[in-house]
């Protein structure tokens, strides 16, 4: 249910002071539905069973989950602020949520949080942390988290003569790319048969790549496509996280990465921008034109799930400064301002944050919950049916992670990174151009 008029974040942290007693219940005392989005279509099953264990014991509360696409989701969400008709509770994102807050169009949860003397130490550490906006107010409880992996065709890695223990043991370093860009060149092979690493290959018609190129139309801060190397390399995205105010995209450690994964293209080991673009690089892996992408540890279950591919996961390669890294994301749900139903939001909102509805998740084995005890289940569920996720879950125990770099002005950095990359990567401007974006970006922020 939805209110004829906006809120502000203050008005509305008033009104669930008003309505805690309200028990969920509607005001002609019938049931009370509360509207709930989500992204993922794979995720869709585990909430709502969620959503049928807590209609069970909340009777007076009916749930109504909606998924859309990535796309679609942002764009409806975007309309329905805008018409005053967003969902009530929605799955939201780091990259999204700081712009929210300054919108005032996100409910603060500390009053339920404190009222409800609901334990914020049973998640994973530091994913509660990421949901304190800058005002120091709360905004989301964490659902789950991910982290990177190379997901690669075991068939292809068998031909090309390269072991299992190799994949896992890669390194890297940004003046030759290391036994990774070895081990690249040695997947990738041209249509006459020839791979990277032999004589004659032909990069400029390759019919399998060593490593698939994905460009993203938004901009995620290289989650999937290069922070990871660029992080093992020493460099970190900003001055500090959460809340930085300067990035550091001048850094030569940031910058030589980025020559580097350019000249993969060059190379004929990646493919060029614009023969990636529309693509998705999941589908190149099943379709053999990859033999190797690096993904989201989301992707597990539908990479897998792909016919006549005989998939594995590696952990990404050892960086200069002697670890791996993958970016430490974390989502989590909030609740829309102008909600109608507060008390009733809160209760669906702390049920999914449960260890409840986290252990349903965990077994449904698509994400890793932010509950310890309900990730170790996805793993074991993972493990039943053969798959390995430890490229994932060893970086968290191993403490190799590095946070989403949370800031403000979220779109306009997204606005100057996305055409500047791509202007590299085309070979249409040298990386050093992207100094001078980087003083633009510090610039949102003085």
């Amino acid at each position: 249910m939805h209110q004829t008029r906006a809120w502000t974040a203050g008005a509305a942290a008033g009104a669930l002071v008003l309505s805690a007693c309200g028990g969920g219940a509607g005001a002609d005392g019938g049931s009370e539905t509360v509207t709930y989005w989500l992204w993922d279509a794979n995720q869709q099953p585990a909430y709502q069973r969620c959503a049928d264990d807590f209609e069970a014991a909340h009777p007076d509360i009916d749930i109504e989950i909606e998924q859309r696409g990535w796309d679609n989701y942002w764009t409806g969400l975007t309309l329905g602020f805008v018409s005053e008709s967003a969902p009530d509770v929605f799955t939201d994102h780091l990259s999204r949520y700081p712009e929210y807050v300054t919108r005032d169009l996100l409910l603060p949860l500390d009053t339920y949080v404190e009222r409800d003397e609901l334990p914020l130490d049973i998640y994973e550490e530091g994913l509660a942390d990421l949901w304190v906006g800058e005002d120091g107010h709360r905004y989301g409880l964490p659902k789950d988290w991910d982290a990177v992996g190379l997901f690669y065709n075991k068939d292809m890695a068998e031909a090309a003569g390269l072991a299992e223990e190799q994949l896992n043991g890669l390194t890297w370093n940004p003046r030759d790319g290391g036994t990774y860009e070895d081990v690249i060149a040695r997947l990738t092979v041209d249509d006459n048969g020839v791979r990277g690493d032999e004589p004659g290959f032909d990069k400029n018609n390759v019919r399998t790549y060593g490593l698939w190129l994905e460009m993203p139309v938004d901009y995620n801060h290289g989650q999937t496509q290069w922070s990871m190397y660029a992080v093992a390399n020493g460099w970190q995205a900003t001055d500090r996280n959460p809340w930085g105010t300067a990035f550091n995209y001048d850094d030569p450690a940031f910058q030589e990465t980025i020559a580097w994964w350019k000249g993969l293209v060059d190379k004929g080991y990646m493919p060029s921008l614009a023969a990636q673009t529309g693509l998705e690089s999941p589908d190149q892996l099943a379709a053999g034109n990859a033999a190797m992408i690096t993904h989201g540890s989301w992707m597990t279950s539908s990479i897998f799930g792909y016919e006549g591919l005989n998939a594995g996961i590696a952990p990404t390669p050892v960086g200069p400064t002697g670890s791996r890294a993958s970016m430490f994301n974390g989502l989590a749900d909030s609740i829309w301002a102008g909600t109608d139903s507060p008390e009733a939001s809160w209760q669906w909102v702390s049920y999914l944050a449960s260890p409840a509805c986290q252990r349903v998740v965990g077994e449904h084995q698509v994400v890793f919950p932010a509950i310890t005890e309900a990730w170790e289940t996805a793993q074991e569920e993972f493990a039943e049916d053969g798959i390995d996720v430890s490229p994932f879950t060893d970086h968290v125990e191993d403490g190799t992670t590095f946070l989403f770099p949370i800031t403000g002005n979220a779109g306009d950095i997204g606005a100057l990174m996305v055409p500047a990359l791509e202007a590299v990567m085309s070979g249409r401007a040298p990386v050093d151009s992207l100094t001078g974006v980087n003083e633009e970006i510090n610039d949102l922020f003085r």
